[in-house]
């Protein structure tokens, strides 16, 4: 064989060798087994909620996949901590706000977040009330252009790939202002979540009356763990494994009850709260819910309060 020939021979080989290398770096780069951005979107068809430790008040942030939600902002002095904790997040839009009634610990935080953070719909329930507080609020939504929606019974909103309805309230008027709580189901796959706000006994039987499926794999405990909330019926109806109760350590009204806490024992229910873990995180993929800290070790001396 003469050196020419050699020389072709060669080219072709180096060309052949170069062909061969390219099919193999397309076939890993297209196969699902490798870390390429399929890796990244499985890990972002997530649901997360965030129970924000406000002290007594409740702020809960929920994000899936690229969208958001925040259900309450504590109390008035507690705006900037729900605030910052958003930005801890990398959160700069808000597709919903849910002011769930207008008590100071549920609303008093929100004017701060409306003026700091882009919003897309903030749902409310028909209710007012005469504090300097709730005009603090309105005040909010007016300056940025915002109009209320008013929470409709059956309402059903997307949030990424989650879904949730509006179960509550159910009547016109009450005279608690806490039954006018704006209560959602959140649907993510197999698992679910209810938010109740300070929904208190009578809304609790309307939610049973109407028929609707209450049952969740996670509860957040109506009004801080009262006792004038989370009847036996209504456990009984959502059938929980995690319970949350948003509280304030040594808050003066003995959040939460004895009876309430009797009851998670008495259900084997799962117990978190703010007060004794500081901010609580659950994570759903849709079919399992994992949680960022062990649950909560119901004390003898919970029981005497």
């Amino acid at each position: 064989m003469n050196r020419k020939t050699k020389q072709i021979l060669g080219r072709v080989s180096s060309i052949a060798l170069l062909a061969v290398l390219s099919l193999f770096i397309n076939f890993y780069r297209n196969t699902p087994d490798s870390e390429t951005p399929l890796e990244t979107s499985k890990r972002a068809d997530i649901v997360e909620v965030h129970f924000i430790d406000v002290g007594q008040g409740d702020a809960i942030l929920i994000e899936a996949n690229d969208a958001t939600m925040l259900i309450d902002a504590g109390e008035n002095n507690k705006g900037k901590i729900v605030a910052d904790y958003l930005e801890s997040q990398h959160i700069t839009k808000l597709d919903y706000v849910i002011g769930t009634h207008p008590h100071s610990d549920h609303i008093g935080g929100m004017d701060t977040v409306l003026n700091e953070f882009e919003i897309d719909k903030i749902i409310m329930p028909s209710a007012t009330h005469t504090t300097d507080t709730f005009e603090d609020l309105l005040d909010a939504i007016k300056e940025n252009d915002l109009k209320i929606t008013r929470a409709a019974v059956g309402d059903q909103y997307n949030l990424g790939s989650a879904t949730f309805t509006i179960i509550a309230p159910n009547s016109p008027q009450y005279e608690d202002l806490n039954n006018y709580s704006v209560v959602i189901k959140l649907t993510f796959g197999n698992t679910s979540f209810l938010f109740t706000g300070d929904a208190g006994k009578m809304s609790e039987e309307e939610m049973l009356s109407s028929g609707i499926d209450l049952s969740a794999d996670v509860l957040k405990l109506a009004h801080h763990g009262s006792a004038y909330s989370s009847s036996g019926a209504f456990l009984d109806a959502v059938n929980p494994t995690y319970a949350m109760i948003n509280v304030g350590k040594d808050n003066d009204y003995g959040h939460p009850h004895a009876e309430t806490l009797q009851a998670m024992l008495d259900r084997n229910i799962k117990v978190y709260r703010t007060d004794e873990q500081g901010t609580v995180v659950f994570t759903s993929d849709g079919k399992n819910i994992s949680v960022n800290t062990h649950d909560y070790k119901i004390l003898e001396n919970d029981l005497k309060n």
